[in-house]
């Protein structure tokens, strides 16, 4: 999933990457290794999982060549204070820990990743999480991913996704303590995707059997399986397993394309699945591919049991993941480029420096004939793709650009991104572009004779992004005219 990137076109010495924590040139360089962390925070788990991930130079590109895992933290049910308040004190003592077992310190990570899924995301949480890696802002990524994005993640993770690109289309499941995320895998990418209120945490019981936590929608699938507890009550091995069979029963419907109601927390699958092989990831993957007997204080066991005889009987096969519970990212890489002041389209000046900006990656055909609905579109679906379809944070969009720079093709290609970022627009956010060619100046400047863009506009060129890249662009420096942009990407486990 790490794009090339590319160099600026700026003659001599101005072609230089630089390494933001070592202050040296990459281009000196043939292969650079980064100590990385990926620090996965969600509703019923959070761990860490710290890797070597080394870059190797390419002419002028560098891509990464090699991941490593060198430690692997405990599993912690995500500690709370009260209600669905994470406690963040008890949780930093956690991240501590596993610091210390790993062998690291805070200032020996040279890039990392922190994702928050479900109610870590909310802004309490967010915030107070936040401030535990504050004094590493610069060198962190931070993702709250709401269902689509955490989606799309878990597919890469538990390499579904990879899977997918040799031939055979396949099906991602993601069980995890609240939620269960499917994703349709086909050539490398997630062609659809829904998310089901099935989870093993939504019955949280203790050792003697009594439900000591009940969410709303546990207790919708103890009155499906006909029933009647609540907290307090005992359940027995065969209520257990009845329950599990019904949210099995559900996940089953979500994969035929039913229309489950207030179930599902993402619209119904345009059309029931082909049977096609499957790979479970999540928390409950853990209870799918071992042997035996598995106790747990959950739905963990039985929900993998129901779900690897129902999903079983229905696929091909049940292919292992690359990673279970951990099918998260194992932390980031991190490059700076200096892009050409004079491709810079930046209006007011003010306008920078901006930080940690999701990238979008429209799936765009600019042909000699460009068509603005088309470019409309492709930029919403990349929205929805990577969960930023509410506006509620700038983002930056990752253009390629071949052919000639008439206007014609110019002026397609900003109406249809004004439209498609119409939202983000009218929230006060920039429109924020980065160009694979040439022509970050001109299109900027069409953007803005031409199109209703009520903030500002930055455009910059001569860089490669893709999906689960996130820049920073610092303020443009005067001697030279160029502003820095430091490009961080999301690294998945390899294969």
């Amino acid at each position: 999933m790490i794009p090339q990137k590319t160099s600026t076109g700026v003659p001599g010495s101005a072609r230089r990457m630089q390494f933001t924590n070592a202050a040296r040139n990459l281009i000196e360089e043939d292969e650079i290794e980064l100590t990385s962390v990926g620090v996965d925070i969600g509703s019923s788990t959070s761990h860490l999982m710290f890797s070597k991930i080394v870059l190797e130079r390419r002419d002028a590109n560098y891509v990464v060549s090699r991941r490593e895992v060198l430690f692997e933290s405990d599993i912690m049910l995500t500690p709370y204070a009260a209600g669905q308040t994470i406690d963040a004190s008890a949780l930093g003592a956690f991240i501590e820990a596993q610091y210390r077992s790993a062998g690291f310190a805070f200032e020996d990570i040279d890039a990392g990743a922190l994702i928050l899924t479900g109610v870590a995301v909310r802004r309490a949480n967010a915030r107070a999480i936040a401030e535990l890696f504050a004094a590493e802002a610069g060198k962190f990524v931070a993702v709250s991913a709401g269902d689509a994005l955490e989606t799309l993640m878990a597919a890469q993770g538990s390499g579904a996704a990879a899977l997918s690109g040799k031939g055979e289309r396949i099906v991602n499941i993601d069980v995890g303590g609240g939620t269960t995320k499917i994703a349709l895998c086909d050539a490398g990418r997630v062609i659809g995707r829904t998310v089901v209120e099935v989870g093993a945490r939504l019955v949280a019981y203790d050792r003697d059997g009594c439900i000591v936590r009940l969410e709303p929608f546990g207790a919708r699938h103890l009155a499906d399986a006909g029933i009647d507890a609540r907290v307090g009550s005992r359940l027995t091995s065969e209520q257990r397993e009845r329950v599990a069979g019904k949210m099995a029963d559900r996940v089953f419907s979500a994969l035929m394309g039913e229309d489950l109601g207030d179930l599902l927390r993402m619209p119904q699958l345009d059309r029931p699945l082909d049977k096609t092989s499957v790979v479970f990831s999540g928390g409950v993957s853990e209870f799918i591919s071992k042997d035996g007997e598995a106790t747990s204080d959950d739905l963990g066991p039985e929900l993998a049991v129901a779900l690897k005889k129902r999903i079983g009987a229905w696929a091909h096969s049940i292919l292992p993941a690359r990673q279970g519970i951990r099918a998260t990212v194992v932390g980031a890489s991190q490059y700076t480029v200096q892009v050409s002041g004079s491709t810079i389209f930046l209006d007011p000046p003010t306008a920078l420096p901006l930080r940690n900006m999701p990238v979008i990656a429209p799936d765009l055909d600019l042909g000699e004939d460009i068509d603005a609905q088309a470019v409309t579109r492709a930029v919403e679906e990349a929205l929805l793709r990577m969960g930023q379809e509410t506006g509620s944070q700038p983002v930056a969009v990752a253009l390629p650009w071949k052919g000639s720079a008439t206007y014609v093709r110019l002026s397609a290609v900003a109406r249809g991104l004004v439209r498609g970022l119409r939202r983000h627009l009218d929230e006060g956010h920039p429109l924020v572009l980065v160009i694979e060619g040439d022509v970050g100046g001109l299109l900027g400047m069409q953007c803005r004779a031409e199109e209703t863009v009520p903030g500002a506009i930055v455009s910059l060129d001569g860089i490669g992004l893709s999906e689960f890249d996130f820049i920073d662009v610092g303020e443009v420096i005067r001697a030279t005219g160029a502003a820095p942009v430091v490009v961080k990407s999301l690294v998945f486990p390899s294969e």
